[in-house]
């Protein structure tokens, strides 16, 4: 039976949506897993997106907290927002109470990936700060360390990600992911798929 890892976000602007997707990259090119894109509910109205200037969604599927069990490993994305995970994605997981009490997702492997505005705007505090979710549900958190090489040390060009896991820079919103970022992503999409089939080989 295939491996199912889902990658579940929020994005604005699309930042993240284009780390989730070379994310989703990443974990298919392991033998035997399975990759699926979610996205969490948004909680803002049309209107107030529109003076956001926030292009429409895609047609990625909304995922409920019910879908969360059905996967054997969970990556999660978002931006930030003063530091931590924006409040759509945090309302997400506010709103997963019940498999909280069953802890149904204990023992889960889980993985984190993240944008924002500036060098200074929570690369590290982001993921840092959103891991007390996952200790709560008892899942465990699968950094990406230095497994990257090279790349984790490049000082010449702007790159977002960290030990933490991928991520990005958006600017003024105008900026898009780097080649550099995209690869970064697309790594722990494979490192993570790999440990969750493990994980799975050994339940």
């Amino acid at each position: 039976m295939a491996t199912k890892v889902y990658i579940v976000y929020y994005s604005t602007y699309g930042h993240v949506e284009k780390l989730a997707e070379q994310i989703k990259k990443g974990a298919e090119s392991v033998e035997g897993v399975e990759a699926k894109l979610w996205q969490v509910p948004e909680t803002l109205s049309d209107e107030v997106l529109g003076k956001l200037g926030a292009p429409p969604k895609s047609d990625v599927p909304v995922i409920t907290p019910r879908e969360l069990a059905e996967a054997d490993g969970l990556l999660f994305g978002f931006p930030t927002r003063y530091g931590t995970m924006a409040a759509q994605f945090k309302a997400f997981i506010d709103s997963t109470g019940s498999q909280w009490r069953t802890q149904e997702l204990a023992g889960k492997p889980a993985g984190l990936f993240y944008s924002t505005g500036s060098q200074g705007g929570g690369q590290e505090t982001t993921p840092l700060t959103a891991i007390t979710q996952l200790v709560h549900h008892g899942l465990i958190f699968v950094p990406i360390g230095y497994t990257f090489g090279a790349g984790m040390f490049e000082m010449e060009k702007v790159r977002g990600g960290s030990p933490y896991g991928a991520g990005t820079y958006a600017g003024d919103g105008s900026r898009q992911p780097s080649e550099l970022e995209l690869d970064l992503a697309f790594h722990p999409g494979k490192y993570f798929a790999g440990i969750s089939k493990k994980l799975k080989g050994t339940a």
